[in-house]
C-alpha cells in the first residue's frame, strides 16, 4: 500500500491515516534551469525503480521564509513537482481538486502547512497541490525574445503541465481524470481565472474555486519596463542574454531591492502602497485577455465557478507590514489619484464607515480593489455569460486577548482545507481553533467537496438579477461586513483591472 505507478515511474508515499495516503514531491515536469530555464516546461525525465517520495519537493527561488513551510535553496533544481492525496484508491474514481497556491506570484509553496490535503482527501476527494515558476523565473518578461523562445506567463505554462500531469497519471491514484476541479487562493485564485480563458488549459479541468482573486493583469509594457528596473538592480542588460547570464538568485534580490525602493518613494505612484512586480502577462499567445475580459466573452461558460472573498482582505497585509500606512486625509486622496479611483469612491466609503479611522478605509477601499470587488466581478461576470456560479462570503472574526482577529486575507483557507490545529496557522485564526471553528471548517470542507463532486456546493446560483451569498461565519446570526452600500458603490464604477 501506497505504491503508485506513474507515467514516469513508480512512487512510494506513506499514510498519514488510516483512511489518506500522501504522495510527496513527484515530477510532473523537468527542473526549469540550464538550458530550460525560461522556456516552457517539459516532461520530467523517467527514472528506474520506486521513487521516494514521503517528502515535499524542493520551493521555487524566492526570499520568503513561511512558517512551517521550507526554505528555497540555490541548489534546488527540482521544483516542479506535485503533491498527492488520496483515500482508498483501490474503490474507484474519485473526484480531484487541484491546488494552486497564492503569494503575489513571488513566494510561497505547497508544502504550507495549510495546504495539507488530509482532511479533503478523507470526506472524498483525491488532492492534489503544486510548486510552479515564481518571481522573475516564471512571470518575468524577456524583452526581445521570440515567444518560442522565452514565452512570457511561464508560471501559468507549469500549471498547465501539472494539470496534464493530473490528467495522464490521477487514475493511478484513485482520482477520475473527468472530474477535475482547479481550486486557488490570492495569485493563485487570479491563476485560476487565467486558465479558465487559456485555450492550452481547455479541458483539462471541468470547476473551478477562486478565493481572493488578486485583480492585476499586466501589459507588455508595464511588464517590460519592470524587467528594465530588475535589470539595472540586477547589474545585467536587459536582454535576453543578460537576464539569462545572472543567477536566479541576483532576480530575486534584485526584485527585492526594487520592491523596497517602492515602499520608500511616496511619490512612486501605485506600487508604493504594497510593491506587486509581477503578475499574468497580456502577451496574446499564452493570455490572450485578461479573465475579466475573457469571461465576457463566454470562453469558460462550460466551466462551473465557486468564487469567495474575506470581509476584510486588506487587514492581514497591514497586520504582517506589507502595505504602506495610510493615516491622513492628504495621503487616502494621494492613495486614490494613484490607483485612478473613480470620483466619490473613497467619500462614499466614509459614508458607510462613519466612525472608522483614516487607515480603515484605507484598508477597506484597498482590499476590495485588489480581492473583493474582483472577486464578485469574476462571479457576475460568468454568470452573464451563462456559466454557473456560486458566491460566498468568509466573515468568520474572533476576539482574544490581543484584540479581534479579522476576517481577513487567507485566514478562510486553513478552514476550506480542514486544517486548523497547526501552530503555524494561530496567527491567521486567533489562537486555537474552537469548537465553533471545527463546526465551521467542516461545513466548508463539506461545501468544497460536494462542488467537486457534483457542481453543487449547498445553496443556490447566482444569476443576472440576483448575486446571493453564502457567508461563512461562526455566529448563529452571520453578519456580512461588506455592506450593500459599499457593492453599490462599485457597480457605478469602471473597475481598473491593470494596475500599474
Amino acid at each position: 500500500m501506497g505504491t503508485f505507478k506513474t507515467t514516469n515511474g513508480s512512487v512510494q508515499g506513506f499514510r498519514v491515516s488510516a483512511e489518506v495516503v500522501a504522495v510527496l514531491g513527484i515530477p510532473y515536469a523537468a527542473p526549469p534551469f540550464g538550458a530550460n530555464r525560461f522556456r516552457e516546461p517539459i516532461p520530467a525525465p523517467a527514472w528506474a525503480g520506486v521513487r521516494d517520495c514521503t517528502a515535499f519537493g524542493p520551493v521555487a527561488p524566492q526570499s520568503a521564509e513561511l512558517p512551517g513551510a521550507p526554505v528555497w535553496s540555490p541548489a534546488d533544481e527540482d521544483i516542479l513537482t506535485v503533491n498527492v492525496w488520496t483515500p482508498t484508491p483501490e474503490v474507484g474514481r474519485l473526484p480531484v481538486l487541484v491546488w494552486i497556491h497564492g503569494g503575489a506570484y513571488t513566494f510561497g509553496s505547497s508544502a504550507q502547512p495549510d495546504f495539507d490535503g488530509t482532511a479533503l482527501a478523507r470526506a472524498g476527494l483525491v488532492v492534489v497541490t503544486l510548486n510552479y515558476r515564481l518571481g522573475f523565473e516564471g512571470f518575468g518578461h524577456i524583452p526581445g525574445a521570440e515567444a518560442t523562445d522565452y514565452p512570457d506567463n511561464r508560471g501559468l505554462l507549469d500549471q498547465v503541465a501539472a494539470l496534464r500531469w493530473v490528467r495522464e497519471n490521477i487514475a493511478a491514484f484513485g482520482g477520475d481524470p473527468g472530474n477535475v476541479t482547479v481550486a486557488g487562493q490570492s495569485s493563485g485564485a487570479a491563476s485560476v481565472a487565467c486558465l479558465m480563458v487559456m485555450d492550452r488549459a481547455r479541458g483539462l479541468f471541468h470547476r473551478a474555486i477562486a478565493h481572493s482573486a488578486a485583480s492585476p493583469c499586466y501589459t507588455l509594457d508595464i511588464a517590460a519596463a519592470t524587467t528594465r528596473e530588475i535589470a539595472a538592480a540586477a547589474g545585467c542588460p536587459a536582454t535576453a542574454e543578460g537576464l539569462t547570464s545572472a543567477t536566479p538568485e541576483t532576480l530575486v534580490l534584485a526584485s527585492d531591492q526594487v520592491v523596497d525602493n517602492y515602499r520608500r518613494d511616496p511619490a512612486s505612484g501605485s506600487r508604493h502602497y504594497d510593491p506587486g512586480l509581477y503578475a499574468p502577462v497580456l502577451d496574446g499567445a499564452v493570455l490572450p485577455a485578461d479573465p475579466l475580459t475573457g469571461i465576457d466573452t463566454g470562453a469558460a461558460r462550460e466551466v462551473d465557478l465557486l468564487v469567495c472573498h474575506t470581509a476584510e482582505e486588506y487587514w492581514l497585509l497591514d497586520a504582517v507590514g506589507s502595505s504602506a500606512k495610510i493615516t491622513t486625509d492628504e495621503q487616502l486622496a494621494r492613495f486614490a489619484k494613484d490607483f485612478h479611483l473613480p470620483d466619490g469612491l473613497v467619500v462614499g466609503y466614509r459614508a458607510a464607515m462613519p466612525h472608522a479611522p483614516v487607515l480603515d478605509v484605507y484598508l477597506a477601499v484597498f482590499g476590495d480593489l485588489l480581492f473583493g470587488e474582483y472577486t464578485n466581478r469574476l462571479a457576475k461576470r460568468h454568470a452573464q455569460a451563462g456559466g454557473q456560479v456560486f458566491l460566498s462570503r468568509f466573515d468568520r472574526r474572533r476576539t482574544g486577548p490581543n484584540g479581534t482577529v479579522r476576517a481577513w486575507h487567507n485566514a478562510d483557507i486553513p478552514f476550506a482545507f480542514g486544517n486548523l490545529n497547526s501552530e503555524c496557522l494561530a496567527f491567521l485564526i486567533g489562537g486555537a481553533p474552537t469548537p465553533a471553528d471545527h463546526e465551521l471548517a467542516r461545513r466548508m470542507v463539506r461545501a468544497w467537496t460536494d462542488f467537486a463532486t457534483t457542481g453543487n456546493p449547498g445553496w443556490p446560483p447566482i444569476n443576472n438579477s440576483t448575486a446571493q451569498a453564502r457567508i461563512w461565519s461562526t455566529d448563529d446570526v452571520p453578519t456580512d461586513g461588506q455592506s450593500a452600500a459599499v457593492r453599490a458603490l462599485w457597480v457605478k464604477a469602471e473597475f481598473p483591472v491593470l494596475c500599474p
